[in-house]
């Protein structure tokens, strides 16, 4: 039996994927991804992730300003992306990708605090889960969430914080995306916590083509390698794998009421 399983969090509108978007789609089916949840980094990007929706019955649709491209943002990018979610197109299915990020060279960090909490705004007025991204800043991201108290909460995505940290972050009512990073056995901190946290509170993600899996270094990322981070989370685990697949499976829905 081929289990099933939905990438919360696939860059379908980048390379290698452009242009050869159906046969990545039939190969990720033949490893049991059967969606995929493709969330948009600005403006420019709305269309095509909307445009790939519409077009793949396989695709969902994610809009946001993600933090790592701050100086891409402007207020009219905000006003279009409400325009957006008040148009609720069929298949979009959250705000995201949003977030903070302390990692790169001239953050911007006041800028990237302003547009997050604008983004929550939008996702509270019209009531979506998001799509987190937090590199360096769980503690600050956290008392975002906790001062806007958004009914339909989210995932943090790809996350490789501590315990405590990621305990916050479910005691707030988020999800907590478990990506590649646990197949590096180096990676001990992110595959204790993986281990430890509750299953109800787990979804699975790739972020290809970023964030390669062990022995796949300096190749991109694809969907269909989600099985492989299963299998891995699976291997850190004490339940059964059925048990494993049904519940993040459950969650997945839960989140974005697919």
């Amino acid at each position: 039996m081929t289990r099933r399983f939905i990438d919360t969090h696939c860059h379908f509108d980048f390379p290698p994927f452009t242009g050869d978007e159906a046969s990545a789609i039939a190969r990720a089916a033949e490893a049991g991804v059967d969606k995929l949840i493709l969330p948009a980094i600005d403006e420019t990007r709305f269309d095509t992730v909307l445009g790939l929706a519409r077009q793949h019955p396989a695709i969902y649709a994610a809009l946001g300003l993600h933090p790592i491209v701050i100086e891409n943002h402007t207020e009219a990018a905000l006003e279009a992306l409400d325009r957006r979610l008040a148009q609720r197109p069929n298949k979009l299915v959250a705000v995201g990708e949003i977030g903070l990020d302390l990692y790169r060279d001239n953050p911007q960090f006041e800028r990237q605090q302003w547009y997050l909490d604008q983004q929550l705004q939008l996702a509270k007025r019209h009531d979506l889960p998001v799509i987190l991204h937090s590199r360096r800043t769980h503690d600050k991201l956290a008392m975002h969430l906790k001062r806007h108290n958004l009914p339909r909460t989210g995932v943090v995505h790809g996350f490789a914080g501590s315990l405590q940290q990621a305990e916050r972050f479910i005691g707030l009512g988020y999800k907590i995306g478990v990506g590649g990073t646990i197949t590096y056995p180096r990676a001990s901190k992110t595959r204790d916590v993986m281990a430890q946290l509750p299953l109800d509170a787990l979804l699975l993600e790739t972020d290809a083509p970023d964030m390669p899996l062990n022995g796949w270094q300096g190749q991109p990322n694809r969907p269909e390698r989600i099985a492989l981070v299963f299998e891995t989370l699976c291997e850190l685990r004490r339940e059964a794998p059925d048990d494993i697949a049904a519940a993040i499976l459950a969650n997945t829905h839960q989140v974005f009421d697919l």
